[in-house]
């Protein structure tokens, strides 16, 4: 049977071509601002030599040292102008309160960046990105991951940044984005991810593939993998995923074939208290209950 790696790199390589891991990070602080409470730096990246990538990092007012540091994913939503003002904003998923209070309330700094299609980043449909990029040879899907571990790259190059105490986050195609990144990248530490634990075979069986964008299809990706042995990739580190049971992205059938999955992996490493998965009697949102556990689960484990 292949190893963890073996698995990353197999999951890594259904991406397409994707720039080098190796390149250059370019990072411009364009403004820095005093918000009631936290520090907001803007910045502009050059992550991947292709297009130019607008991010935003907040830490705690007055913050010295190095600090627990978050990867915010923002949703889709089909907000494309949003993007990573999701992070101080936050979206009608969501909690009013943004999570860059919440965050740094807590003591975490945080990065969030635009997204392909998204913020300041909308220039084309994301269909034309998708189709664009299939003709060269390139997935969409790992363009965006690809930015999201050149992120982390950028991040542990940070002097005021834990690189022990690094975990992610988010909700919708956040979500998706954090158990994605948490499971190609060990020094991610703590995965939450909020509202898009679905499972692949579910979303056939129930007809919901139209549920999400294009950018969320990898070429061969079933041939190789179902979402909980992408999930499996995590373990042993602590995983929180956060669900509604009337959520029609994440088929509750599916839920029960994750959760069951991950308890098993979960308890051949003797970990099984690092999994979790909480499930309420709701829709495609965050509810005021899921907040407190996000925030407990990090305050936990990070």
């Amino acid at each position: 049977m292949p190893n963890a790696e073996e698995r990353r790199r197999q999951l890594y390589q259904l991406f397409g071509d994707l720039p080098p891991r190796d390149r250059p990070i370019n990072a411009r602080l364009v403004r820095t601002e005093r918000r009631a409470e936290y520090q907001l730096d803007v910045f502009d990246f050059d992550l991947n030599g292709v297009e130019r990538v607008p991010g935003y990092f907040v830490k705690p007012l007055g913050a010295t040292g190095r600090l627990p540091t978050i990867l915010y994913n923002h949703a889709h939503g089909g907000d494309y102008p949003l993007g990573k003002d999701e992070l101080t904003q936050s979206r009608s998923l969501l909690q009013p309160e943004p999570y860059a209070v919440a965050l740094t309330r807590a003591g975490y700094a945080a990065l969030c960046i635009d997204h392909w299609a998204f913020g300041q980043r909308a220039t084309r449909p994301e269909a034309d990105i998708f189709k664009h990029m299939i003709w060269q040879g390139q997935v969409m899907w790992g363009m965006m991951v690809y930015d999201s571990l050149r992120a982390v790259d950028y991040l542990v190059s940070r002097d005021d940044v834990d690189t022990n105490r690094l975990g992610t986050l988010g909700l919708s195609m956040g979500s998706l984005m954090a158990w994605y990144v948490a499971a190609l990248d060990e020094r991610i530490k703590v995965c939450v991810d909020l509202c898009c634990l679905g499972d692949f075979q579910s979303l056939i069986e129930t007809n919901m593939l139209e549920g999400h964008g294009i950018y969320y299809y990898v070429p061969s990706l079933l041939k190789y993998f179902t979402t909980a042995q992408i999930n499996a990739l995590i373990a042993p580190r602590p995983h929180l995923g956060l669900a509604g049971d009337l959520d029609l992205l994440t088929p509750p059938h599916g839920l029960d074939r994750i959760d069951a999955e991950l308890k098993q992996v979960y308890a051949s490493l003797n970990a099984s208290d690092c999994w979790r998965l909480l499930r309420y009697p709701v829709g495609h949102l965050e509810t005021a209950e899921m907040r407190v556990e996000v925030l407990v689960w990090l305050k936990r484990w990070l």
